[in-house]
């Protein structure tokens, strides 16, 4: 397995009216975050706040390339980003206790923080395809550049963890500093993960050395 160290390159927040960070996501311009009773985004560059849109939003967040969809207790609601309206819902995964959500293959990613596993599932009906399972507690999922990652955060630390898609064998790990906790968890396509910090309101932009 591959070890390395984790680069906080950026921190953004904390924000207004946006006590903890669940989910995060990135629609290719935004970072998107759920916190609680909306979902807000910001300019990465700028960090300047761009939209808020008040929905359920309490745990992982994804985006399609046209539709945002956000777990709220025990459904995903898929979302049109400009109007903000819920468009359709289906079931999450033995209803509450989800954590990550990502996008990939057609298909969304859904992680089970207490059970240590990531569900495959279909997006139109919400039906399990395939399930891998951790040997860590499962916060948020991305997919970056073909590669599965995962969040941890367990007996006071956290990882970005490159799990095999086929089998979950831990490929490769990103340790973060003992003080810093990984909620939620995207990727921008080009080597940048964005971290939710949970209760510290913040969204931090990670880079792997030697990354």
């Amino acid at each position: 397995m591959k070890q390395l160290k984790a680069n906080i390159i950026r921190e953004y927040g904390p924000f207004p009216d946006a006590a903890r960070i669940h989910g995060v996501s990135h629609d290719g311009r935004q970072v998107w975050f759920a916190t609680d009773g909306a979902m807000i985004a910001f300019d990465p560059e700028s960090g300047a706040l761009t939209r808020t849109l008040p929905v359920p939003a309490d745990a992982g967040t994804a985006f399609d390339g046209k539709h945002l969809y956000q777990i709220a207790g025990d459904l995903i609601q898929k979302i049109d980003p400009g109007t903000g309206k819920i468009v359709s819902t289906i079931p999450a995964p033995m209803g509450e206790g989800n954590s990550g959500l990502a996008w990939a293959e057609g298909m969304l990613w859904v992680g089970r923080y207490q059970d240590r596993k990531i569900h495959q599932l279909d997006p139109d009906t919400g039906a399990i395809l395939r399930t891998l399972d951790s040997n860590r507690y499962v916060t948020g999922v991305t997919w970056a550049r073909g590669e599965l990652w995962h969040g941890t955060w367990e007996n006071g630390t956290s990882e970005l963890r490159r799990l095999a898609p086929d089998t979950g064998e831990v490929l490769a790990a990103i340790e973060m500093p003992g003080d810093t906790g990984v909620s939620g968890l995207e990727s921008d396509g080009n080597g940048t993960f964005y971290c939710g910090g949970g209760a510290s309101g913040l969204v931090r932009a990670v880079r792997g050395s030697g990354a």
